[in-house]
């Protein structure tokens, strides 16, 4: 794992990984946690690029799935910047929300966990936590 920054982001990137899906995570996490404001610029294809030692091809890769999702939009001649929607960072969050619970309960099942004992496991886990 090799933690790079650029600017004010920081970037973990493990290489046994496809990279520009980690690129796409990551700034997804940013967004939604409101490290990077609605509407902010990102770095260019070729700064990110050379910040994480990573060919301009693979950051492009993240920035085109990235603005495909509607999370960034390319203004021509300007860059390309966060969108500045909160419903669409907000249906962002619930979408990522949606799929750590969906593979939680895949982890919790294969491991012999039927719904109510997770339930009754995460009760009793609130319950450590206020003490």
């Amino acid at each position: 794992m090799d933690e790079r920054r650029v600017g004010s982001l920081s970037f973990r990137i493990d290489y046994s990984q496809p990279i520009y899906e980690q690129i796409v995570q990551q700034f997804q996490s940013s967004v939604v946690k409101g490290e990077i404001e609605r509407g902010s610029k990102i770095p260019s294809v070729r700064e990110l690029a050379q910040a994480l030692h990573v060919t301009p091809n693979t950051v492009m890769h993240a920035y085109q799935e990235m603005e495909r999702s509607g999370l960034t939009e390319t203004r021509r001649g300007q860059g390309t910047f966060i969108t500045s929607s909160q419903e669409q960072i907000e249906q962002l969050r619930t979408k990522l929300a949606d799929v750590a619970i969906q593979q939680f309960m895949q982890r919790m099942s294969d491991l012999g966990y039927s719904k109510r004992d997770i339930l009754r496991l995460i009760e009793a886990n609130e319950r450590d936590e206020e003490r």
